[in-house]
């Protein structure tokens, strides 16, 4: 456990923000975390079709996000990896320096160029820069916060996190390209990206950390990898968070074209479902870290989440395949779906938790397997033509059960129905 400061040096909201999981040496980490994450996430909602403008072709497209989501899988692990070596805030600057740097050499050489070739190899070495960044810092939470107000924490690092990027950032770009036109709104999200680095830059103090050599940083890599070995309930973690977003990566693949062209939605009343089932999600990262640490990591995990994912992930598409196209019903499913997606949240505590003494390697496996999510997720979609769509959601809902017997296996003598943490019993 971190140590935390005495109540003779503790300012009242300084205490506040600890109890509610917050640690006040990284408060400003949050801020910092969601305005990077806005202008990481900019480009999202538009740069395929403003690429197709420019007169690339849909296949250089693809390849351009699929090189991206390959360097951004490996990026997650690795940030937990070399946390473990370099200290938190040192990964965080790196990912950074290399999100400017490629960044500018994408706009400059890539889009306004014209050259796909440097958009591709900027684009894609760039994605090293935004996992570094958000990972590193969800390492420092996971060193530097008390273990009682771990659910919390991590439950406001993904609330912070998936605001910046999926919801403030798309918001942002709906309102301000239609006065300024694509190729200015990318820069302004180098914008939002230097300022949220240089805040972690000037107002986040780094963490005592041994010194830097090659020796350090391969054990570093080396103790992210053989820590499955010596402890495999980390590796059994890894396997959950793949589960955790699978579902939502396969319907991206294909649910919106069912719903539209088959149940018969209109894209305008789909899209609003899907968003706000979105914005559901960012409440529940927040909601499921305090019912984590109220009723037990682990029963969340496994009852709101896998059980939780099996029925709505049936549901969003056995009822409206049954009632047609009611919008109103459907939504209330969605809802209730980016609940329970969101209540996987506590892995993020529990697994670091399981290897006390290297909790930047076992956040680097969570790290991968979400990364591996966003691959496994279209691969499951692509059983969609040779078996069908009620068969590929039968397989999706069934992985969220083998999630669920999973979960158990990560229980620890701390976790538990535990009680909620009062101000008076968290250590001053």
């Amino acid at each position: 456990m971190t140590a935390t400061p005495t109540a003779g040096t503790e300012t009242r909201f300084g205490r506040l923000l600890r109890t509610q999981g917050i640690a006040r040496p990284l408060a400003w980490g949050f801020v910092a975390l969601t305005i990077f994450m806005i202008g990481d996430g900019i480009e999202a909602g538009f740069l395929s079709p403003y690429l197709d403008e420019l007169g690339f072709e849909a296949g250089q497209v693809a390849t351009l996000w699929a090189v991206y989501g390959i360097v951004v899988a490996v990026a997650a692990w690795l940030s937990g990896a070399l946390a473990e070596a370099w200290g938190p805030k040192r990964v965080m600057m790196l990912g950074f320096a290399i999100w400017v740097v490629f960044e500018l050499v994408f706009l400059v050489f890539g889009v306004m160029g014209g050259n796909y070739g440097i958009m591709l190899l900027a684009f894609g070495i760039r994605g090293l820069g935004y996992p570094m960044f958000a990972y590193g810092f969800l390492v420092w939470i996971t060193i530097g916060t008390d273990e009682q107000v771990m659910g919390r924490a991590v439950g406001w690092y993904w609330f912070f996190s998936t605001l910046g990027l999926g919801v403030l950032s798309s918001y942002f770009a709906g309102a301000v390209i239609p006065f300024i036109g694509e190729l200015a709104t990318l820069w302004m999200a180098l914008a939002f990206v230097v300022v949220g680095g240089l805040m972690v830059l000037f107002l986040l103090r780094n963490p005592v950390t041994q010194k830097v050599t090659l020796a350090n940083s391969v054990k570093g890599v080396v103790s992210s990898i053989t820590i499955v070995a010596s402890n495999p309930k980390v590796g059994v973690g890894g396997v959950v968070r793949i589960i955790n977003t699978l579902s939502f990566y396969a319907f991206v693949v294909f649910l919106t074209t069912y719903m539209v062209r088959d149940v018969g939605f209109g894209l305008a009343e789909w899209q609003a479902i899907w968003g706000t089932m979105l914005a559901a999600n960012v409440a529940a990262n927040l909601i499921s870290g305090y019912l984590a640490d109220w009723i037990g990591r682990v029963n969340v995990v496994a009852w709101a989440g896998g059980i939780g994912c099996f029925v709505t992930v049936l549901a969003l598409y056995y009822v409206p395949t049954a009632i047609g196209p009611n919008f109103g019903i459907t939504i209330a499913i969605a809802i209730v779906y980016g609940l329970a997606l969101g209540m996987f949240v506590p892995l993020s505590a529990i697994v670091p938790l399981l290897a006390p003494q290297h909790k930047a390697a076992a956040v680097a496996i969570l790290n991968l397997g979400a990364g591996l999510s966003q691959f496994v997720g279209p691969v499951i979609a692509g059983l969609v033509t040779p078996i069908g769509i009620q068969g590929t959601v039968w397989i999706i809902a069934s992985l969220y059960l083998v999630g669920f017997g999973l979960t158990f296996l990560l229980r620890s003598p701390k976790d538990g129905l535990g009680t909620f943490p009062t101000p008076e019993r968290i250590p001053a």
